[in-house]
């Protein structure tokens, strides 16, 4: 009888849910050279052992829709994403990074994202040491980091647009026949470099610092055709799509063309939104009609949760961020600024105030939504009810909505949040995001790691996920432990071509999470001064990660980091381990 084998780690007597969907069940897990080598009773023995009883064991999540791309260059852990169980994340959606990009417009680049992605841009011109001008040269950049996860990047179209066109580009010409050219050619290159794909964004809610469209907003039909055609000729790469909520049934034409044109997966935002509450429905419908005719590479992208504002007096958003008499405080340092707001004669000439023109419609329609406001008590509620809202609240207390929102910031030191869920929730119920999320065409993502990061605070959606959904969630049904685990490892995983990991089993990539699940829950959103040149961002952590795994070593041990960094650049699509495919 030969010796039993010795791993090098072994995780023990943990349930496994393993990422494919079907039912868990209780087991070990071996690890060897970065790689899982066995699933089930294993008797070996191990350098390290972790003691997964009581807990559940899952693949490391990935997600696929981040904006990394500034961070990454001087942040090795990636957080928030990290905290929470991220094993991979896919940043350079909605058109926005830094390659390619000439010198000269690297501030253009840097103003773009501080725009779109709300990250400071101190903390950019600061952080980000400039190595690269060709997408090919920012991926060999990458290339040399270590990170705590494994990162992949995709091609920009408004870095691209303004590398290729410059100020044409930046003004939202149209593009000529070599500007497209160019765009095909560059896009190819970035392709043989390892992108994972092409993004683009067509929204309204995405506008310079000076108010106008981003790069590439209008672009025509043959500009987007020319780059999707450097994805075919490839034969990889994701084309990712933000457009403007209300339109997406007139965008979707188009892109279920391209999708049946290229052969390559075309995925797009998909909310519900007030404007039109119903037309995700339509959306959905959209999709089964194209699957029902043979185009399965085209999906929606949706957030767990609804897409929230943090509000508060350090967000960079409130309901008197536009009144002039609040105006003179704003500037002010935060300590200052709290000692003159708790004067009464300050409070009265705020709440006597008004929103000043000069929001927009969108702004305004933030700014003074109060039946849409929610105070965050301090066991966060993220589908809170109708009767929870500052209008609500404020109508039973006999006072204005306005100062009841004024009392509520002020809580806490001047730092207590209010909860606004803009898309996703126009019934106050997760209808919305539950037909979305248990459709067969449709994809987890928008958790934002890395941008919105003065107002979102939504890098914790994984953990959301296991809590909210599986767990606690009260008003309404919940989703299988096992599905949600798939939707957000092994679908992710197959969406962008990563088919290495997602998925607990003998020759798959070692991205492991030991959770105590009974345990698992989210810490109060926290605004934080720790970016570079200390830019500001609201940051969420968790309690309950007993370990994560990447690449056979672990990263996180009970919440903290363990300074291990295995993760690395993605170049490309990744293969499906052949002990797998010989299944």
């Amino acid at each position: 009888m030969g010796t039993p084998q010795q791993h090098d780690m072994i995780i023990r007597g943990g349930k496994i849910v393993d990422g494919s969907g079907k039912p868990a069940f209780a087991g070990d897990i071996a690890i060897d050279g970065g790689k899982i080598t066995a699933v089930g009773k294993i008797d070996g023995t191990a350098r390290e052992e972790i003691d997964a009883k009581g807990m559940i064991v899952t693949p490391g999540f990935v997600d696929i829709h981040t904006h990394y791309d500034a961070q990454a260059t001087w942040d090795p852990y990636l957080t928030p994403s990290s905290l929470h169980g991220v094993t991979t994340a896919v940043m350079g959606n909605c058109g926005v990074g830094f390659a390619p990009v000439k010198p000269e417009a690297r501030s253009e680049l840097i103003d773009l994202m501080e725009a779109v992605e709300d990250i400071p841009g101190a903390a950019m011109h600061e952080g980000i040491k400039w190595e690269w001008e060709s997408f090919p040269q920012f991926m060999d950049a990458l290339d040399k980091k270590s990170f705590a996860m494994d990162v992949g990047a995709q091609m920009p179209h408004c870095s691209l647009r303004v590398y290729v066109m410059g100020e044409r580009g930046i003004n939202n010409e149209p593009a000529n026949a070599d500007d497209i050219q160019q765009m095909h050619d560059l896009t190819l290159e970035s392709m043989k470099a390892g992108a994972l794909g092409f993004s683009t964004s067509r929204t309204d809610l995405h506008n310079t610092l000076k108010g106008d469209p981003v790069p590439g907003t209008f672009a025509a039909n043959d500009e987007l055709d020319a780059i999707a055609d450097a994805l075919k000729e490839y034969g990889a790469g994701v084309f990712q799509i933000s457009a403007t909520h209300r339109d997406m049934d007139k965008e979707f034409v188009w892109m279920r063309d391209m999708a049946k044109r290229t052969g390559r997966m075309v995925t797009f935002n998909l909310q519900q939104v007030d404007e039109r509450p119903d037309l995700y429905r339509k959306m959905l419908t959209l999709l089964d009609e194209a699957r029902a005719d043979g185009v399965t590479n085209i999906r929606g992208q949706h957030s767990g949760r609804p897409v929230g504002l943090l509000m508060g007096w350090q967000s960079s958003v409130h309901p008197f961020l536009a009144f002039p008499e609040y105006a003179p405080y704003h500037q002010m340092p935060f300590a200052e600024r709290m000692v003159e707001l708790k004067k009464p004669e300050v409070k009265a000439a705020i709440l006597k105030g008004k929103n000043i023109d000069g929001l927009g419609d969108f702004g305004t329609f933030v700014t003074t939504s109060f039946h849409k406001m929610y105070p965050m008590d301090e066991r966060d509620n993220y589908e809170p009810a109708p009767e929870e809202s500052i209008a609500a609240r404020a109508a039973a207390k006999g006072v204005t909505a306005l100062e009841y929102a004024y009392e509520t910031m002020m809580e806490n030191e001047g730092q207590q949040l209010i909860y606004f869920p803009l898309f996703g929730y126009s019934t106050n119920d997760f209808t919305a995001i539950e037909e979305t999320l248990r459709h067969p065409q449709t994809g987890i993502s928008l958790a934002d790691g890395g941008a919105h990061v003065g107002a979102i605070c939504d890098g914790g959606t994984p953990t959301f996920m296991l809590t909210h959904w599986t767990r606690d969630r009260a008003r309404g049904t919940k989703i299988a432990l096992e599905d949600m685990v798939r939707i957000q490892t092994r679908d992710t995983a197959v969406q962008y071509g990563l088919l290495d990991r997602g998925l607990l089993a003998p020759g798959m990539k070692a991205d492991v999470n030991v959770i105590d699940y009974e345990n698992l829950k989210m810490l109060q959103p926290k605004m934080v001064f720790d970016l570079p040149a200390n830019g500001r961002r609201l940051l969420q952590k968790a309690e309950g990660y007993k370990a994560t795994i990447v690449s056979g070593k672990v990263v996180l041990r009970d919440g903290e980091f363990t300074g291990e960094l295995p993760g690395k650049l993605l170049r490309g699509p990744q293969d499906t381990p052949a002990a797998l495919a010989a299944e």
